[in-house]
């Protein structure tokens, strides 16, 4: 989208603030469809070669996570339990409702991040002069906010470049944040795409306990599955129960089958199996859960490596994308986690979760500027149209508090 379509965007957005609260409050008190429950998904020609699937909005409710409870492991989060719940469908808007819509959901969702960086600015900057002292302050806002130190470095050299020793307000320096926020992020913006020519095109979902992956394999199944897609989930947490029933239900609602073992059963030979099967039946993309483990316990990491390699044995190339899914309540832990599955499982993409749920949002530019690795999406809460493909330019300008 180019910076004037986005403006224009943005000069719509205010113009019809009023009208959409007004809508959103007619819609807060009807009921909503379970996002188990989706509309019959239509067959879509493919072309050969790569094919970018973009995470649309899709106005439903969310079936909830259900928190992880490794009785090894020490929660990462303060996760309760959800449920999925029934209801009746509520009626998709236009495209540009849609975008409108998300962005006032990003604003909303990354409210506490906001105020931890907006406001720490403001008070910084409130008539003063750009000197050592605000710059210093600055810099540990940022650190503070988990942008990391790099990204705190870059930000102060760019304000002192040439506003050094002279009055600067709070607005000029969220504009100039906003801009070197972008910049870091704008090269890792990258939607999650599928190759037609794989089949099975396989997805590894990987993280520690609690950050979101079951979900977001069922609101990615969901989308593949409304694209026209053939799509197979693997509930590759074999050692919790409550993990696989609640796939379970994700395939159940979105139609889509999942492939189980017994509980405690070996995670790579369910991996096999789950391979074997989307060959035989032709499927257009498995995506593959595992269980939920820290990163500083070697004999689990050890476990995932063996599922990649059990994975890339059956079908080489596979698995196409090992993607770690974030929670961003977890700060700067979540770049060590980067650090580490990196080295076992290979990542090679980023989606980040649960940034309704803290002032620490800014780990994501760390993340970026640290791997380089592209982010494909992220969630800002429990609903199916809260998962969206990342765009840098959206979040940077959100994340300091600015509008346009």
């Amino acid at each position: 989208m180019s910076n004037k379509d986005k403006q224009s965007w943005f000069q719509r957005l205010r113009n019809k603030k009023q009208e959409d609260a007004a809508v959103t409050e007619a819609e807060s008190t009807q009921p909503h469809e379970s996002e188990g429950m989706p509309p019959a998904s239509q067959e879509s020609e493919e072309e050969p070669g790569a094919q970018q699937v973009q995470i649309a909005p899709v106005l439903e409710t969310p079936a909830p996570e259900i928190p992880e409870q490794d009785p090894d492991s020490p929660a990462t989060s303060g996760d309760t339990g959800d449920t999925v719940e029934d209801g009746e469908p509520e009626k998709a808007g236009s495209q540009e409702e849609g975008a409108q819509g998300w962005f006032k959901r990003l604003k909303k969702g990354l409210k506490k991040s906001t105020s931890a960086v907006s406001d720490g600015i403001t008070g910084i900057f409130t008539k003063r002069k750009l000197d050592d002292e605000t710059l210093e302050e600055l810099e540990d806002l940022l650190i503070t906010a988990d942008l990391g130190v790099n990204v705190a470095a870059k930000v102060a050299s760019a304000l002192s470049r040439d506003r050094f020793n002279k009055e600067i307000s709070d607005e000029e320096v969220k504009n100039i944040l906003s801009s070197e926020i972008e910049a870091i992020l704008a090269p890792v913006a990258q939607p999650l795409m599928l190759n037609s020519a794989n089949k099975p095109h396989v997805i590894l979902m990987a993280g520690v306990n609690g950050a979101g992956k079951t979900t977001t394999i069922g609101k990615l199944g969901k989308k593949f599955k409304d694209d026209g897609k053939r799509v197979m989930l693997a509930a590759g947490d074999t050692f919790r129960a409550a993990a696989v029933e609640q796939l379970q239900v994700w395939g159940d609602r979105v139609g889509v089958p999942v492939i189980t073992k017994e509980i405690g059963s070996d995670a790579a030979a369910l991996a096999y199996e789950a391979m074997e099967r989307a060959i035989a039946e032709n499927v257009d993309v498995l995506l593959i859960d595992t269980a939920g483990r820290l990163q500083n316990r070697d004999e689990l990491m050890a476990e995932l490596a063996k599922v990649v390699r059990v994975i890339g044995n059956k079908l080489d190339g596979a698995p196409h994308d090992t993607v770690i899914v974030l929670d961003a309540t977890t700060g700067q832990n979540a770049v060590h986690q980067v650090e580490v599955f990196q080295k076992l499982a290979n990542i090679s993409g980023i989606v980040m979760t649960k940034l309704d749920g803290s002032a620490r949002g800014g780990v994501l530019v760390a993340c970026a500027d640290k791997f380089g690795l592209p982010v494909h999406a992220i969630g800002v809460g429990e609903a199916i149209e809260d998962l969206q493909p990342f765009d840098a330019r959206d979040f940077a300008r959100a994340l300091v508090g600015l509008e346009e």
